[in-house]
């Protein structure tokens, strides 16, 4: 992988010109308008002609049955059963301190003031298919919005010539969903966007996809609310020269077998650890199944830099502001308040990015593409609504009247100041 060994400056301008390199998408921009504008017309018609277009797959029924789930939950490996239940377990664990409470202010007599937190009444989840199957990208999106009191998940994942995947079918059923669809892309999204006559309307919808999927979950958003854009997977590792280059290049690969413009990036301050993390990776690559795919990612988007010191290459992250971060330094902990753009952070030598995928708790479903500087996790915050309330006497309401009224015709907008007015006329 190409190292780089330039000053701060150059490093920071050379990370901004490929954090802002957006590929071409208008014809895919317009593909996907088609799409959607097809599904609300035909509905259930034009969902099942795209699935034959896209995936060669010819559906009579979209609806997964309960038996289907059932029995794949009963063929799936026992193994894979305990794995995907102590995921729950953890991943609950997390979520659950996340629980937010209404709550009421009376302080001010005559007063009260508060905010009411309700669930969403109906969440649809994107499930990929292709060339990897995720269960537990189902576990970390269903667990948040049942810790929220969502009260039906419905999902959608392409269908599969052979069928779908098992350990997906009992991922699902492990962890609540109400309904499965074998329907993708971004007729997908345009189904639970805007319903047919099978595939309800929901009011939000999660999961990540490809770049249909994130363009039309983008174009959808307004007429349902959205999880975030998801973009190709990101690794960023921070090290020293105690880490050991065989698990660095392993973890920066680890993300880089996921897509041809995934990211993976190591920063250091080391310049023989540099050129052993490379030739490691040069060497792991080829052992791998998803070479291909992990050696586009490695020529195309990844990098090595070699920075002065450790505080730069916390800069110079935050800059980068990746889907995840390691810290491989002693005492990684200590670094936490220098890291300000990041989606998930993984501290030590031993905390590797596959941890937070699968077991930690901790979400996976992660802001991408430098959108760490403003978007967070998926969490139970992103599966409730907040309702504001607030209730006054009309002597509290006499106390603050001439305040309302003067911000009112400040503003010009007379009507507003009579509302308050005409509670005092004789």
């Amino acid at each position: 992988m190409q190292i780089i060994e330039d000053s701060l400056d150059q490093l920071l301008k050379q990370v901004a010109i490929r954090t802002n390199a957006v590929a071409n998408r208008e014809e895919v921009e317009k593909s996907v308008r088609e799409i959607i504008a097809n599904v609300i017309k035909d509905g259930d018609q034009a969902v099942k002609m795209y699935e034959q277009k896209f995936d060669n797959v010819e559906l009579e029924s979209l609806k997964v049955t309960q038996r289907e789930i059932d029995d794949a939950y009963e063929a799936t490996d026992d193994t894979v059963i305990k794995a995907l239940e102590l995921a729950k377990a953890n991943i609950t664990s997390f979520h659950q301190m996340e629980v937010e409470d209404s709550f009421i202010d009376a302080k001010k007599k005559g007063v009260i003031r508060g905010e009411k937190i309700a669930p969403l009444a109906a969440v649809g989840l994107y499930v990929p298919g292709g060339t990897a199957a995720y269960p537990s990208s189902i576990l970390m999106n269903v667990i948040p919005a049942k810790i929220a009191g969502v009260s039906r998940i419905v999902m959608v994942t392409p269908p599969q010539k052979d069928g779908l995947n098992k350990a997906v079918l009992a991922a699902a059923k492990i962890a609540g969903v109400d309904e499965i669809y074998t329907v993708g892309g971004a007729q997908a999204i345009a189904s639970l966007a805007y319903g047919t006559e099978t595939v309800p309307r929901v009011d939000k919808i999660t999961g990540p996809g490809n770049v249909f999927v994130a363009t039309a979950k983008k174009q959808v958003f307004g007429q349902v609310d959205i999880d975030m854009i998801a973009g190709p997977s990101e690794i960023g590792v921070i090290a020293g020269s105690q880490a050991v280059p065989s698990q660095v290049a392993a973890d920066l690969l680890s993300q880089a077998e996921h897509d041809k413009l995934a990211r993976p990036i190591l920063v250091t301050d080391d310049r023989s650890l540099a050129e052993a993390v490379s030739k490691e990776m040069d060497r792991q690559v080829d052992l791998l199944p998803r070479k291909e795919i992990a050696k586009a990612a490695m020529e195309n988007e990844g990098f090595i830099a070699v920075v002065d010191d450790i505080d730069d290459a916390f800069t110079l992250m935050n800059a980068v502001a990746p889907e995840h971060l390691e810290v491989q330094l002693p005492d990684a902990i200590e670094y936490l308040n220098q890291i300000k753009n990041a989606g998930s952070v993984f501290l030590g030598f031993s905390a590797s990015e596959p941890l937070g995928d699968y077991l930690a708790g901790p979400n996976h479903i992660l802001p991408t593409g430098g959108t760490a500087r403003f978007f967070s996790p998926l969490g139970v915050q992103d599966f409730v609504k907040r309702t504001q309330f607030v209730s006054y006497t009309r002597d509290a309401l006499k106390k603050e009247k001439d305040a309302i009224t003067t911000l009112a015709r400040v503003e010009g907008l007379e009507a507003h100041a009579r509302a308050i007015e005409s509670r005092f006329d004789d």
